[in-house]
């Protein structure tokens, strides 16, 4: 029964659960406290997992599904604290990250993306299949287009989340006009509170506008 759930949450629509684990509780672990935690989290997933298929066979609501999102949150939070304590070990011992080698590079359309270097058996010059994928370049006015309207809607993603983030300390900032201000820059990072501090769109209709 260790890939099921205990029988009492079988008839549930919810099951009360905690939340996931954060960076700074898992900074103070040792390493063996994180290799038990990483295999009762591995152990809670696949659990999970099982339960969520077996309810999707039998038509039947999966209780809390979001008890996944949250196994996975804290598995991601533990291999942060792991990576970030193996840095720390090799730039003390060796002076470089012990992580995998990045540079940036562009594929056949011309996107740019961050290639993590692998170990081959052959040296690029010796590898026939590998030269030959690599020799397919990008060009033309499609593909010029292409990247004219991606480049067009990453900018308008950014543009649109950081309105989101503005809109946000707005209303936040008019319906409470002593709200810490340091709290919302550590927040919100990427807005300008200063300015928006000026500005009449922060001021409730129960304040004066002076």
């Amino acid at each position: 029964m260790q890939f099921f759930d205990d029988p009492k949450n079988w008839p549930e629509n919810e099951v009360k659960v905690g939340r996931a684990w954060k960076l700074d509780e898992l900074r103070i672990k040792s390493n063996k406290e994180l290799h038990q935690l990483w295999y009762v989290l591995l152990k809670e997933r696949n659990m999970l997992l099982t339960m969520e298929h077996e309810c999707n066979e039998k038509m039947e609501l999966f209780p809390s599904p979001e008890r996944l999102d949250k196994v996975k949150i804290s598995m991601e939070n533990l291999e942060t604290v792991v990576r970030e304590r193996n840095k720390a070990y090799h730039l003390l011992e060796t002076g470089e990250t012990g992580e995998r080698p990045q540079r940036l590079v562009a594929n056949n359309l011309g996107i740019r993306y961050m290639y993590k270097s692998v170990e081959h058996v052959l040296p690029p010059f010796m590898n026939v299949r590998w030269i030959k994928t690599r020799s397919i370049g990008y060009g033309g006015r499609a593909v010029r287009k292409f990247l004219l309207k991606y480049r067009e809607k990453l900018y308008n993603e950014k543009r649109k989340a950081k309105n989101r983030s503005r809109n946000e300390v707005m209303m936040l900032l008019r319906r409470n006009p002593n709200m810490d201000v340091d709290f919302l820059r550590r927040k919100f990072p990427n807005v300008n509170i200063d300015k928006l501090m000026e500005s009449d769109k922060i001021r409730g209709h129960y304040v004066p506008n002076v």
